[in-house]
């Protein structure tokens, strides 16, 4: 039986376990978020038969995967993974993370709420003081956060290009020649010198989620609060942020190895696969860009009550569909540089 000590030596070298032991944690964590929220739902409910929690449970669980697909979720868990494996590292946790830190937010501000804190409904309410600091708190954060990695990306997306431009012209290419270097990575080294591991993402997804910024984290919330007052026993009240996170945390985690196997496939064989590299680092540092420029510009209207008509449109746009644009970009790239890459071995 394995001690104490030898499960923390282990996780202290979880970076020199195989891919497959890692995955293994890490969908053993999201499975057993899974099986915590129908505990709770089945002990919250016995000899009660609550179908209303039943319901309740399953919108949450719904809530969770759409809220996984806002775009901001998926510009930084894609181009943290991107800036991992041009560190010659292989993060299978990175959406996990992410997701993780995220849902702690709404798990804490459920167990809040189930336990009758009325602090909770002053922060999620517009205009009042706290709902004003966590919403700058997350938003400048996830601003700069995302513009910090759009830039490193960006810088990396140009070496790309022009490497494929080299080889275009019958010059050779080399996995360094893929990495963002030069001026680009020195400026970002001391503000990105804090995300080594994946679980430092842990702290950005967290950071991100204490805006209440999300109709989904605001309904969900609601939702709780409803179902309290229509006497839906605690524990089972308890299983809605808990079923929000196990649905995230799944689909988060996912993308993360989805991306992981793109990134990797693409630096790890830069002759066959330099223009895809490309498109897809570009595509990355630009959708991070864009979210970065968007939750800067409502930062700014926030922060300092601004009335012009940019920033205050900016402040106004919801990314949450937008996320599966995305997610629809990245298949379609990934399935063309497939097929092209079939007709290249069959030819």
């Amino acid at each position: 039986m394995t001690t104490l000590t030898e499960f923390a030596t282990m996780y202290r070298q979880r970076e020199h376990l195989s891919i497959k032991t890692r995955l293994l944690f890490t969908f053993g964590a999201v499975a057993a978020l899974h099986l915590a929220a129908v505990v709770l739902l089945l002990f919250g409910t016995a000899g009660a038969g609550q179908p209303l929690a039943l319901g309740l449970v399953l919108t949450a669980y719904l809530a969770g995967i759409k809220h996984s697909y806002d775009w901001d979720h998926i510009a930084a868990i894609d181009n943290s993974t991107r800036k991992f494996v041009a560190q010659r590292k292989d993060p299978v946790s990175v959406g996990f993370a992410f997701s993780l830190g995220h849902s702690s937010v709404v798990i804490l501000a459920g167990v809040l709420v189930v336990a009758g804190a009325t602090l909770v409904g002053q922060f999620m309410e517009d205009g009042t003081t706290g709902n004003l600091v966590l919403g700058l708190i997350g938003s400048g954060v996830s601003g700069l956060f995302l513009l910090a990695m759009g830039i490193f990306n960006g810088s990396a997306f140009l070496r790309a290009a022009r490497a494929y431009r080299n080889v275009q012209g019958g010059g050779d290419v080399r996995e360094e020649d893929l990495e963002a270097k030069g001026f680009i990575a020195r400026l970002l080294a001391k503000p990105l010198a804090k995300v080594e591991r994946p679980r430092n993402i842990y702290v950005i997804g967290f950071l991100f989620g204490l805006g209440f910024d999300t109709a989904t984290t605001i309904g969900l919330l609601v939702m709780t609060t409803a179902a309290s007052l229509a006497g839906v026993p605690p524990l089972a009240l308890l299983a809605l942020p808990l079923a929000f996170t196990a649905a995230m945390t799944l689909c988060d985690s996912a993308n993360g190895v989805a991306m992981l196997r793109m990134y990797t496939s693409a630096i790890h064989n830069p002759q066959r696969k330099l223009g895809f590299n490309a498109v897809i680092t570009g595509i990355s540092a630009v959708s991070a860009l864009f979210i970065s420029v968007i939750t800067l510009g409502g930062f700014l209207n926030a922060a300092f009550a601004l009335e012009d008509p940019f920033t205050t449109w900016l402040g106004g746009i919801d990314l949450g569909d937008a996320g599966l644009l995305l997610i629809a970009l990245f298949v379609v790239v990934w399935g063309v540089a497939a097929l092209r890459g079939r007709a290249r071995v069959a030819g």
